[in-house]
Protein backbone atom coordinates (compact mmCIF):
# COMPACT_ATOMS: atom_id res chain seq x y z
CA UNK A 1 0.00 0.00 0.00
CA UNK A 2 1.43 3.35 -0.83
CA UNK A 3 2.40 5.26 2.07
CA UNK A 4 -0.15 8.25 1.06
CA UNK A 5 -3.11 5.52 1.44
CA UNK A 6 -1.53 4.54 5.02
CA UNK A 7 -1.79 8.09 6.10
CA UNK A 8 -4.93 8.22 4.90
CA UNK A 9 -6.51 4.84 6.60
CA UNK A 10 -4.30 6.31 10.25
CA UNK A 11 -6.65 9.58 9.69
CA UNK A 12 -9.30 7.43 9.61
CA UNK A 13 -8.91 5.46 12.19
CA UNK A 14 -8.18 7.87 14.64
CA UNK A 15 -10.85 10.37 14.35
CA UNK A 16 -13.13 7.04 14.30
CA UNK A 17 -11.78 5.77 17.62
CA UNK A 18 -11.54 2.53 16.98
CA UNK A 19 -7.85 1.83 18.43
CA UNK A 20 -7.54 -1.63 16.93
CA UNK A 21 -7.81 -0.44 13.47
CA UNK A 22 -5.57 2.46 14.46
CA UNK A 23 -3.01 0.43 15.51
CA UNK A 24 -3.46 -1.88 12.50
CA UNK A 25 -2.65 1.13 10.00
CA UNK A 26 0.18 2.56 12.39
CA UNK A 27 1.91 -0.80 12.08
CA UNK A 28 1.49 -0.61 7.97
CA UNK A 29 3.05 2.47 8.35
CA UNK A 30 6.18 1.02 10.65
CA UNK A 31 6.29 -1.72 8.53
CA UNK A 32 6.63 0.26 5.28
CA UNK A 33 9.39 2.44 6.85
CA UNK A 34 11.20 -0.57 7.74
CA UNK A 35 11.38 -1.89 4.18
CA UNK A 36 12.68 1.70 2.92
CA UNK A 37 15.39 1.29 5.35
CA UNK A 38 14.89 4.02 7.84
CA UNK A 39 14.92 2.30 10.66
CA UNK A 40 15.50 4.88 13.50
CA UNK A 41 12.07 6.37 12.52
CA UNK A 42 10.83 3.08 12.40
CA UNK A 43 12.03 2.40 15.77
CA UNK A 44 10.66 5.83 16.78
CA UNK A 45 7.51 5.22 15.47
CA UNK A 46 6.99 1.76 17.16
CA UNK A 47 8.24 3.57 20.54
CA UNK A 48 5.53 6.06 20.55
CA UNK A 49 2.65 3.84 19.57
CA UNK A 50 3.39 1.77 22.67
CA UNK A 51 4.00 4.86 24.80
CA UNK A 52 0.30 5.55 24.22
CA UNK A 53 -1.18 2.23 24.17
CA UNK A 54 -2.12 1.70 27.86
CA UNK A 55 -4.14 5.19 27.73
CA UNK A 56 -5.85 4.50 24.53
CA UNK A 57 -7.67 1.60 25.63
CA UNK A 58 -8.51 2.44 29.16
CA UNK A 59 -12.43 1.15 29.36
CA UNK A 60 -15.10 4.03 29.52
CA UNK A 61 -14.98 5.28 33.44
CA UNK A 62 -19.03 4.73 32.92
CA UNK A 63 -18.49 0.83 32.71
CA UNK A 64 -16.24 0.47 34.71
CA UNK A 65 -18.60 2.21 37.50
CA UNK A 66 -20.93 0.28 36.55
CA UNK A 67 -19.52 -2.94 38.20
CA UNK A 68 -19.22 -1.56 41.87
CA UNK A 69 -21.40 -4.58 42.71
CA UNK A 70 -18.18 -6.74 42.07
CA UNK A 71 -15.32 -4.30 42.76
CA UNK A 72 -13.74 -5.80 45.42
CA UNK A 73 -13.78 -8.93 43.89
CA UNK A 74 -10.80 -7.53 41.63
CA UNK A 75 -8.60 -4.67 40.93
CA UNK A 76 -7.32 -2.85 38.11
CA UNK A 77 -3.52 -2.53 36.89
CA UNK A 78 -2.77 -0.25 34.14
CA UNK A 79 0.89 -2.31 32.56
CA UNK A 80 4.30 -0.43 32.64
CA UNK A 81 5.95 -3.07 31.69
CA UNK A 82 6.29 -4.08 27.47
CA UNK A 83 7.49 -7.82 26.88
CA UNK A 84 10.87 -6.79 25.20
CA UNK A 85 12.37 -5.50 29.24
CA UNK A 86 11.90 -9.16 30.34
CA UNK A 87 14.09 -11.36 30.54
CA UNK A 88 12.90 -14.45 28.75
CA UNK A 89 14.05 -17.53 26.74
CA UNK A 90 13.66 -16.49 22.98
CA UNK A 91 11.24 -19.65 22.51
CA UNK A 92 8.74 -17.93 25.44
CA UNK A 93 8.91 -14.75 23.91
CA UNK A 94 8.10 -15.94 20.29
CA UNK A 95 5.14 -17.67 21.53
CA UNK A 96 3.78 -15.25 23.67
CA UNK A 97 4.08 -12.57 20.58
CA UNK A 98 2.43 -15.04 18.05
CA UNK A 99 -0.56 -14.44 21.18
CA UNK A 100 -0.16 -11.23 20.87
CA UNK A 101 -0.47 -11.11 16.58
CA UNK A 102 -3.41 -13.09 17.30
CA UNK A 103 -5.29 -10.42 19.20
CA UNK A 104 -4.49 -7.74 17.18
CA UNK A 105 -5.53 -9.70 13.83
CA UNK A 106 -8.17 -11.78 15.64
CA UNK A 107 -10.63 -10.00 12.42
CA UNK A 108 -8.99 -12.27 10.24
CA UNK A 109 -8.89 -15.00 11.64
CA UNK A 110 -12.76 -14.99 12.25
CA UNK A 111 -13.25 -14.30 8.83
CA UNK A 112 -11.83 -18.03 8.92
CA UNK A 113 -13.73 -19.42 10.94
CA UNK A 114 -11.22 -19.59 13.44
CA UNK A 115 -10.71 -17.96 17.53
CA UNK A 116 -7.48 -15.92 18.57
CA UNK A 117 -5.66 -18.30 21.40
CA UNK A 118 -6.30 -16.33 24.67
CA UNK A 119 -5.92 -18.56 27.73
CA UNK A 120 -2.75 -18.55 28.90
CA UNK A 121 -1.31 -21.26 31.91
CA UNK A 122 2.12 -20.21 33.67
CA UNK A 123 3.52 -22.09 35.82
CA UNK A 124 6.87 -22.48 38.01
CA UNK A 125 8.28 -21.54 41.39
CA UNK A 126 7.31 -18.05 42.89
CA UNK A 127 9.15 -15.00 41.62
CA UNK A 128 10.36 -16.10 38.40
CA UNK A 129 8.03 -13.53 36.56
CA UNK A 130 5.19 -15.07 36.15
CA UNK A 131 2.84 -11.73 37.31
CA UNK A 132 5.39 -9.84 35.53
CA UNK A 133 4.62 -11.64 32.21
CA UNK A 134 1.11 -10.94 32.35
CA UNK A 135 1.83 -7.60 32.98
CA UNK A 136 3.88 -7.35 29.66
CA UNK A 137 1.04 -9.29 28.06
CA UNK A 138 -1.68 -7.34 29.18
CA UNK A 139 0.88 -3.92 27.81
CA UNK A 140 1.51 -5.53 24.26
CA UNK A 141 -2.46 -6.35 23.91
CA UNK A 142 -2.84 -2.31 24.76
CA UNK A 143 -5.78 -4.07 27.39
CA UNK A 144 -5.96 -2.91 31.47
CA UNK A 145 -4.94 -6.10 33.65
CA UNK A 146 -7.54 -7.43 35.85
CA UNK A 147 -6.11 -8.75 38.89
CA UNK A 148 -8.78 -11.47 41.08
CA UNK A 149 -8.65 -10.92 44.70
CA UNK A 150 -9.12 -14.26 46.20
CA UNK A 151 -9.44 -12.66 49.74
CA UNK A 152 -12.85 -11.85 48.75
CA UNK A 153 -13.87 -14.11 46.20
CA UNK A 154 -13.75 -17.40 48.10
CA UNK A 155 -17.02 -17.48 50.22
CA UNK A 156 -17.78 -19.51 53.34
CA UNK A 157 -21.17 -20.09 52.41
CA UNK A 158 -22.38 -23.07 50.15
CA UNK A 159 -22.46 -21.82 46.14
CA UNK A 160 -20.93 -17.76 47.74
CA UNK A 161 -17.66 -18.40 45.76
CA UNK A 162 -18.91 -20.15 42.05
CA UNK A 163 -21.60 -16.65 42.21
CA UNK A 164 -19.11 -14.32 43.07
CA UNK A 165 -16.63 -16.49 40.17
CA UNK A 166 -19.26 -15.96 37.50
CA UNK A 167 -20.05 -12.36 38.87
CA UNK A 168 -16.34 -11.51 38.12
CA UNK A 169 -15.99 -13.23 34.44
CA UNK A 170 -19.41 -11.86 33.46
CA UNK A 171 -18.01 -8.08 33.70
CA UNK A 172 -14.52 -9.13 32.28
CA UNK A 173 -16.41 -10.00 29.05
CA UNK A 174 -18.06 -6.09 28.77
CA UNK A 175 -14.29 -5.18 27.79
CA UNK A 176 -11.61 -6.26 25.90
CA UNK A 177 -8.74 -7.31 29.04
CA UNK A 178 -6.65 -9.52 30.23
CA UNK A 179 -7.84 -11.54 33.33
CA UNK A 180 -5.27 -12.64 35.55
CA UNK A 181 -5.71 -15.74 38.60
CA UNK A 182 -2.22 -15.80 40.76
CA UNK A 183 -1.84 -18.62 42.61
CA UNK A 184 -4.70 -20.34 39.97
CA UNK A 185 -4.80 -23.90 42.10
CA UNK A 186 -6.72 -22.21 44.82
CA UNK A 187 -9.69 -22.63 42.50
CA UNK A 188 -8.66 -25.22 39.73
CA UNK A 189 -7.55 -28.08 42.41
CA UNK A 190 -8.04 -31.24 41.19
CA UNK A 191 -12.05 -32.17 41.92
CA UNK A 192 -10.90 -35.97 43.26
CA UNK A 193 -8.73 -35.09 45.72
CA UNK A 194 -10.39 -36.62 48.80
CA UNK A 195 -9.44 -34.11 51.18
CA UNK A 196 -11.25 -31.22 49.25
CA UNK A 197 -15.45 -30.89 50.12
CA UNK A 198 -17.85 -30.73 47.50
CA UNK A 199 -17.58 -27.08 47.52
CA UNK A 200 -14.64 -26.99 45.56
CA UNK A 201 -15.90 -29.65 42.82
CA UNK A 202 -18.80 -27.11 42.63
CA UNK A 203 -16.31 -24.25 41.63
CA UNK A 204 -14.01 -25.95 39.04
CA UNK A 205 -17.17 -26.96 37.27
CA UNK A 206 -17.97 -23.70 37.09
CA UNK A 207 -14.70 -22.23 36.04
CA UNK A 208 -15.04 -24.86 33.39
CA UNK A 209 -17.72 -23.72 32.07
CA UNK A 210 -16.91 -19.72 31.97
CA UNK A 211 -13.83 -20.80 30.31
CA UNK A 212 -15.45 -22.20 27.75
CA UNK A 213 -18.00 -19.49 26.79
CA UNK A 214 -15.28 -16.74 27.25
CA UNK A 215 -14.92 -14.71 24.00
CA UNK A 216 -11.08 -14.44 22.62
CA UNK A 217 -11.35 -10.83 23.19
CA UNK A 218 -10.53 -11.97 27.13
CA UNK A 219 -7.13 -13.14 27.53
CA UNK A 220 -7.40 -15.53 30.44
CA UNK A 221 -3.95 -15.58 32.11
CA UNK A 222 -3.70 -18.52 35.11
CA UNK A 223 -0.78 -18.53 37.38
CA UNK A 224 0.42 -21.46 39.09
CA UNK A 225 3.44 -22.83 41.72
CA UNK A 226 2.09 -25.88 41.52
CA UNK A 227 0.39 -26.71 38.77
CA UNK A 228 -0.08 -30.62 39.41
CA UNK A 229 -2.71 -29.70 41.93
CA UNK A 230 -4.85 -28.48 39.03
CA UNK A 231 -7.96 -30.36 37.78
CA UNK A 232 -6.78 -32.07 34.53
CA UNK A 233 -9.84 -30.49 32.80
CA UNK A 234 -8.51 -27.38 33.61
CA UNK A 235 -5.50 -27.91 32.44
CA UNK A 236 -6.75 -28.73 28.72
CA UNK A 237 -8.69 -25.51 28.43
CA UNK A 238 -5.55 -23.57 28.08
CA UNK A 239 -3.84 -23.33 24.82
CA UNK A 240 -1.04 -22.07 25.68
CA UNK A 241 1.02 -23.49 28.49
CA UNK A 242 4.30 -21.67 29.63
CA UNK A 243 6.82 -22.94 32.19
CA UNK A 244 9.01 -20.41 33.83
CA UNK A 245 11.73 -21.94 35.53
CA UNK A 246 14.37 -20.45 37.97
CA UNK A 247 16.93 -18.10 35.95
CA UNK A 248 20.20 -19.12 34.48
CA UNK A 249 23.26 -17.58 35.50
CA UNK A 250 23.13 -16.35 31.67
CA UNK A 251 19.68 -14.69 32.34
CA UNK A 252 20.72 -13.08 35.71
CA UNK A 253 23.42 -11.48 34.25
CA UNK A 254 20.88 -9.67 31.82
CA UNK A 255 19.00 -8.74 34.21
CA UNK A 256 21.43 -7.99 36.92
CA UNK A 257 22.91 -5.49 33.83
CA UNK A 258 19.54 -4.16 33.13
CA UNK A 259 18.92 -3.36 37.01
CA UNK A 260 22.21 -1.33 36.70
CA UNK A 261 21.15 0.51 33.55
CA UNK A 262 17.78 1.45 35.18
CA UNK A 263 19.03 2.99 38.30
CA UNK A 264 22.42 4.51 37.05
CA UNK A 265 24.13 2.43 39.95
CA UNK A 266 27.29 0.07 39.35
CA UNK A 267 27.70 -2.48 41.32
CA UNK A 268 31.40 -2.93 41.13
CA UNK A 269 31.55 -6.40 40.23
CA UNK A 270 30.41 -7.54 36.58
CA UNK A 271 27.09 -8.75 36.24
CA UNK A 272 28.48 -12.23 34.82
CA UNK A 273 30.49 -12.20 38.59
CA UNK A 274 27.60 -11.22 40.72
CA UNK A 275 25.55 -13.71 38.67
CA UNK A 276 27.69 -15.89 39.29
CA UNK A 277 27.72 -15.54 43.27
CA UNK A 278 23.41 -15.07 43.10
CA UNK A 279 23.28 -18.19 40.90
CA UNK A 280 19.71 -20.18 42.31
CA UNK A 281 17.90 -16.97 43.12
CA UNK A 282 14.38 -16.11 41.28
CA UNK A 283 14.27 -12.97 39.41
CA UNK A 284 12.24 -11.61 42.44
CA UNK A 285 15.22 -11.95 44.94
CA UNK A 286 17.58 -11.13 42.86
CA UNK A 287 16.11 -7.66 42.27
CA UNK A 288 15.58 -7.46 46.57
CA UNK A 289 19.10 -7.68 46.56
CA UNK A 290 20.34 -5.35 43.72
CA UNK A 291 18.03 -2.64 45.45
CA UNK A 292 19.39 -3.33 48.57
CA UNK A 293 22.52 -2.36 46.62
CA UNK A 294 21.37 0.55 45.32
CA UNK A 295 19.28 1.83 48.18
CA UNK A 296 22.57 1.96 50.09
CA UNK A 297 24.81 3.25 47.31
CA UNK A 298 22.96 5.87 46.88
CA UNK A 299 22.58 7.00 50.66
CA UNK A 300 26.65 6.83 50.83
CA UNK A 301 26.90 8.71 47.13
CA UNK A 302 28.86 5.65 45.70
CA UNK A 303 26.48 5.39 42.64
CA UNK A 304 29.71 5.79 40.41
CA UNK A 305 31.26 2.21 41.84
CA UNK A 306 29.54 0.30 44.65
CA UNK A 307 32.20 -2.42 44.88
CA UNK A 308 32.24 -2.04 48.46
CA UNK A 309 28.83 -1.86 49.05
CA UNK A 310 27.92 -4.49 47.37
CA UNK A 311 31.01 -7.21 48.54
CA UNK A 312 28.90 -6.62 51.98
CA UNK A 313 25.40 -6.93 50.99
CA UNK A 314 26.66 -10.24 49.77
CA UNK A 315 27.90 -11.07 52.74
CA UNK A 316 24.60 -10.33 54.98
CA UNK A 317 22.74 -12.11 52.31
CA UNK A 318 24.37 -15.29 52.54
CA UNK A 319 23.79 -15.35 55.87
CA UNK A 320 20.09 -13.87 55.75
CA UNK A 321 16.91 -16.14 57.16
CA UNK A 322 15.54 -18.83 55.18
CA UNK A 323 12.30 -21.02 54.87
CA UNK A 324 12.98 -24.60 56.22
CA UNK A 325 12.56 -27.35 54.14
CA UNK A 326 11.88 -30.16 56.03
CA UNK A 327 10.43 -29.46 60.04
CA UNK A 328 12.49 -33.04 60.91
CA UNK A 329 15.69 -31.62 59.20
CA UNK A 330 15.60 -28.67 61.04
CA UNK A 331 14.83 -30.65 64.52
CA UNK A 332 17.09 -33.00 63.96
CA UNK A 333 20.01 -30.40 63.57
CA UNK A 334 18.61 -28.37 66.62
CA UNK A 335 19.30 -31.99 68.38
CA UNK A 336 22.72 -32.65 67.38
CA UNK A 337 24.13 -28.51 67.88
CA UNK A 338 23.20 -29.54 71.81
Amino acid sequence: MAQADLLVDLLKTATSGDQLAFRKAAEGLIQEEKQKGHRLLAERLTKALQANAVQSVRPPAARTNGSSANKDLFYEITPERNLSSLVLPEKIKNQVQELVEEQHRAELLHAHNLRARNRILLAGPPGNGKTTLAEALAFELMYPLIVIRYETLVGSYLGETSSRLKSVLDYARTQRCVLFFDEFETLGKERGDTHETGEIKRVVSTLLLQLDEMPDYVVVVAASNHPELLDRAVWRRFQLRIELSTPTREQLTQYIASISQRCSVHFGYEPETLAKHLLGLNFAETEEFCLGVVRRAVLDMKTENAQQVTKIKLEQWKGRLKPTADKNTAIAKEGSDR
